[in-house]
């Protein structure tokens, strides 16, 4: 009889056990299950999220530069005379399974963006794409705002001179006279100083010059002057 309830007191401790490692495995893949339910989630909402952007952008490119005013707007351009899509469905929130979305408002009042109203942290934090590279280390699902902002307009260059060197002096326009050389600045060869008196070329050395043709004087007059024998 005492052999009969050990034997019944094990097989009871076995089933738990085995009950409690069940249990375990089961909470694990529960644990596996919700994790890998929640990143196919945050997958949809980049698409949809880039999809809403896609479409601002497309409206506001196709006709005068403004936003829609209305998600309905996106679906049926209104400025358009026939029928022009920008969106091929409303696409509902993944994370809440709700179809109203939380708005970016514009500087003209329309819809600049959409962003997702859940506060829930999320599991992708890294790894972004280079359009979505501002959400990463953000506390929640509402900081993914998928904007769309039009290029803003470029920086002039300044203009320079055609044909000039950096560091040359500029030509000298007609009837201009040059400016004199700073004191105590050297004088370039070939050239004097405003004021001086031009001095004679210094001889060659080892050159003598050579003597010039005679210059005939003048020839006396075989002719006596008056009174003079």
């Amino acid at each position: 009889m005492s052999a009969r309830r050990h034997n019944g007191g094990f097989t009871y401790l076995t089933a738990l056990f085995l009950i409690a490692i069940m249990s375990a495995g089961l909470a694990v893949l529960g644990e596996m299950w919700e994790t890998s339910s929640l990143r196919d989630r945050e997958a949809e909402l980049l698409y949809v999220g880039n999809q809403y952007r896609l479409a601002i952008q497309r409206y506001y490119l196709s006709g005068p530069q403004q936003y829609p005013r209305t998600f309905q707007d996106l679906l049926k351009d209104p400025r358009q005379a026939g029928i022009r899509r920008h969106l091929r469905q409303l696409y509902p929130d993944p994370m809440t399974n709700s179809s109203e979305w939380a708005i970016v408002k514009g500087p003209d009042g329309g819809i600049m963006g959409v962003y997702s109203k859940s506060e829930d942290k999320p599991l992708k934090i890294t790894n972004f794409k280079l359009r979505d590279r501002d959400f990463e280390n953000v506390g929640k699902y509402s900081d993914w705002k998928f904007v769309y902002l039009p290029p803003s307009a470029g920086t002039a260059i300044p203009a320079t001179n055609a044909g000039t060197t950096p560091g040359a002096a500029s030509p000298l326009l007609p009837g201009a006279t040059p400016a004199a050389p700073a004191t105590g600045a050297p004088i370039p060869p070939g050239m004097s100083a405003p004021g001086a008196t031009p001095s004679a070329p210094s001889p060659v050395p080892g050159f003598t010059a050579a003597p010039g043709p005679a210059v005939p004087g003048p020839t006396p007059s075989s002719t006596p002057a008056p009174g003079r024998p």
